[in-house]
């Protein structure tokens, strides 16, 4: 059965949200040069990995600017695994996967498939991302499928499908790339003008669309993970 990541958390609420519906990871942005309403601060990052239960995989997402900042930044988070953006080489990663107890995800543009095949070695897993100029995700923008599904079908290293997945399009994409893990930020982030009792925070999750996302991702099965 496919995973489920659901990313940018920016409160433990949230976290109870995606937990209850079901998520097996929750990833968590920290030091990105992006403008994001999503990014929170390291110590914000350290109570919601405390509060990630059992069973729950805790994800840490950033754009360092050397491999020893990400270092530093997992040694304070200690998160269950980190999640690279960027034009790290494929030495600075090892050296990373050497230094970090935690297990490494690298981002890779989903246009360039040379570039998850140059990682596949030195990644625990990789993330294939609709990516923009600065090589951040969450654009909200889906890429080409097939061709990802190529991309996997080549790669040793499990790999996580994202870029503009929704809960009305993830069955598809499941089914078309047969990923070992979805991720999704802004597709189960709250509307603007939300009418409730509590205020919209741009960057907040919306319970409903958080469990028809789990819900619809599960529902279709990929291969057991490699």
């Amino acid at each position: 059965m496919t995973r489920v990541k659901i990313c940018g958390l920016t409160s433990t609420d949230d976290l109870r949200v995606a937990v209850d519906a079901g998520a097996d990871a929750v990833g968590l942005l920290v030091d990105v040069p992006v403008d994001s309403p999503r990014e929170i601060n390291p110590q914000r990052a350290v109570e919601i990995a405390d509060a990630v239960p059992p069973f729950v995989t805790s994800v840490l997402v950033t754009m360092p600017d050397s491999p020893e900042r990400a270092v530093e930044l997992v040694q304070t988070v200690e998160p269950d695994a980190v999640q690279l953006h960027d034009e790290f080489g494929v030495g600075d990663l090892a050296y990373l996967t050497s230094s970090v107890e935690a297990k490494v995800i690298k981002v890779v543009d989903a246009t360039d498939p040379e570039a998850a095949r140059r990682y596949d070695e030195v990644a625990d897993a990789l993330l294939v991302d609709s990516v923009d100029d600065d090589g951040a995700g969450g654009t909200g923008e889906t890429h080409d499928w097939d061709r990802t599904a190529e991309a996997v079908s080549t790669l040793d290293s499990p790999v996580v499908l994202a870029g503009g997945l929704t809960p009305t399009n993830v069955a598809d994409a499941v089914e078309a790339v047969e990923p070992f893990a979805v991720d999704v930020a802004s597709g189960v982030d709250r509307d603007e003008g939300t009418d409730d009792q509590s205020p919209t925070v741009e960057g907040r999750k919306d319970p409903d669309a958080v469990a028809d996302f789990v819900a619809n991702a599960k529902r279709t099965h990929s291969p057991p993970a490699p």
